[in-house]
């Protein structure tokens, strides 16, 4: 169910009946406030300057046009030309009842694609940092989001796992270990590359040891493979750990590495040579992409492979884009990554499709996010200025969260705070980071992550449990409230049930745009509205059966929404507090 679609189409005939033409656009908004209605038709300004008559005058000829059948109570004109749409509440019932018929919520059938999302991304022998939350949770957001509308939906955790550090970090584990990884940590690796770096950059024979076993590694040596192997798994046996714990979908299933790519890369380079797209210069191979042309008129080279033969990232992203194209099929490629590589994937893109690798119909959608900043307004660090480990952060996010519990129950059983802790703990902080636009640079603030009031995750799973101690309350036979029939009446009963129906425009807004904050707006939204109508609308004492069912009804698509939409964020739920 869509009403705004519903009504985009309707009132978007009456238009093209008034003289509109055939593809404009209507506007039709959710009103921000009651006294507009639950819609807004905001595109009648702009058309009648368009058609050079008044506003008022075409909303008339619109208005005379407009079938909306039942489900409009009061369709009125205001202000200069807005069109106010005010939903039927019998209608409404109606299409509540209906929803709850469904396992799915509602949610309209849509056109399926075949969607890679890549996200996460960490470097192989590194710990993930507090850098890497925003990649992993608002990317596994977005795949689950769209894995519910019915797509199939590719993670591709693209890891750093290939180039110049595994020689360095294999030079290093000869020497300190005399090649046996055995008992090694990925803590441990972190230290050891510190180190590694260190000397490569300060030990000219540690340096031409480590390019030697680079070399080594890329044409298939059986012992760099075998080091580098290890390597790999230490690090990502120990990040499914923290994925695991963040409850992120990620698994070993979707590792997407730059050694996937590394086999195609001497064809790439000599395909685009041959048509003529890259040329040698000053030793390098060289893209130039007149399209970036600075204000001194000079083309931009993108190098995509080194005097020495390397490759860069550049290359790997053209294969990359080329893989997930020919070989995983995708319709629609979304990247989750900072703002700094925006130009570098656009220009990756640009050389893809030129080269003929992807084509236009080929949806690649850089989806940026800002960063996560402390009080002072600098990047989220520790006091003396060094990044924070992404365990770290989890763990004092349950820390916080148990002591938050205590203080309200200090006699709560060990296994029920250790689990509460959990889901509060890391939903809170999933949740802080959630309900920002991405695009945007946010204030990380503990305080606020864990309070129960505000658009936090904490108030939603509170609103959440208190529908279902409703219900333990009430101990009503399911099968007979299902049987049931819905009867909407005052305000607070419409405006609940017109926000649980709109459910399915707001999942489509944040499959389309990838801004799961529009969710936790939402879900912020809702359980706002369920408390208004808990308290004007009574259920426990409420006048008689029909009533208490009528209610009873919005309460449990209420919960079944929250908890849908919770989930696709990746947040967990309790059943009390």
């Amino acid at each position: 169910m869509n009403i705004q679609n519903i009504i985009r189409c309707k009132v978007s005939s009456a238009m093209i009946s008034a003289g509109a033409p055939i593809h404009y656009d209507p506007q039709v908004r959710r009103s921000a406030r009651i006294q507009f209605g639950d819609y807004q038709v905001n595109g009648i300004m702009t058309l009648a300057k368009n058609l050079k008559i008044s506003p008022r005058q075409l909303a008339k000829k619109v208005l005379d046009q407009l079938n909306l059948d039942d489900l409009t109570k009061k369709i009125e004109i205001a202000g200069p030309g807005f069109i106010n749409i005010f939903l039927n509440p019998k209608w409404l019932s109606v299409q509540i009842d209906n929803v709850l018929k469904q396992e799915n919520l509602g949610i309209m059938p849509i056109h399926k694609q075949i969607i890679v999302i890549d996200y996460s991304s960490p470097n192989v022998a590194k710990e993930m940092h507090v850098g890497h939350l925003r990649s992993t949770i608002i990317g596994d957001a977005m795949a689950r989001t769209l894995e519910f509308l019915g797509h199939k939906v590719i993670r591709a955790n693209h890891i750093g796992d290939w180039g110049t550090q595994f020689g360095m970090l294999i030079a290093f584990l000869e020497e300190k270990y005399n090649k046996n990884c055995k008992n090694i940590t990925l803590t441990d690796l972190d230290i050891f590359y510190r180190n590694a770096r260190q000397r490569y950059d300060n030990n000219l024979e540690f340096a031409e040891r480590s390019r030697r076993y680079v070399v080594k590694l890329q044409h298939g040596d059986e012992y760099c493979r075998k080091i580098w192997k290890q390597l790999v798994n230490i690090t990502m046996k120990e990040n499914q750990v923290i994925y695991d714990r963040m409850n992120v979908t990620l698994t070993h299933q979707d590792i997407m590495g730059e050694s996937l790519y590394h086999n195609m890369m001497s064809d790439i380079i000599s395909d685009l040579q041959t048509k003529g797209l890259a040329r040698q210069n000053q030793g390098a191979i060289v893209v130039f992409l007149e399209k970036y042309k600075n204000n001194t008129n000079e083309i931009p080279g993108v190098i995509i492979q080194k005097k020495d033969g390397g490759y860069l990232y550049t290359t790997t992203d053209i294969a990359c884009a080329k893989y997930r194209y020919e070989t995983l099929n995708a319709n629609r490629i979304l990247y989750y990554t900072d703002s700094r590589q925006h130009q570098h994937l656009l220009q990756a893109w640009d050389i893809a499709r030129q080269a003929g690798y992807i084509p236009e119909s080929l949806q690649l959608e850089h989806h940026m996010f800002g960063m996560m900043l402390g009080q002072d307004g600098k990047p989220f660090q520790t006091r003396r200025g060094h990044t924070i480990k992404l365990s770290y952060l989890l763990d004092e996010a349950i820390n916080r969260a148990t002591k938050l519990i205590l203080d309200k129950n200090p006699d709560i059983p060990q296994d029920k705070l250790k689990e509460l802790a959990r889901i509060i703990g890391i939903g809170g902080l999933k949740y802080a980071d959630l309900s920002k636009n991405r695009t945007t640079n946010y204030v990380f603030d503990w305080d606020h992550m864990l309070s129960l009031t505000g658009n936090t995750a904490l108030y939603i799973q509170y609103a959440l449990t208190r529908i279902l101690s409703i219900f333990r309350k009430i101990q009503i036979n399911q099968e007979e409230l299902l049987t049931a029939t819905t009867n909407i009446v005052n305000n607070c009963e419409i405006a609940l049930a017109v926000c649980l129906l709109q459910f399915n425009e707001i999942i489509t807004e944040v499959a389309q745009d990838g801004m799961p904050h529009l969710m936790c707006s939402y879900l912020y939204k809702l359980a706002g509205l369920f408390s208004s109508f808990y308290e004007e609308c009574p259920i426990l004492y409420a006048k008689n059966k029909k009533i208490q069912q009528s209610h009873l009804r919005l309460a449990l698509l209420t919960e079944k929404t929250l908890k849908q939409g919770l989930n696709l964020l990746g947040i967990e739920t309790m059943e009390s507090m």
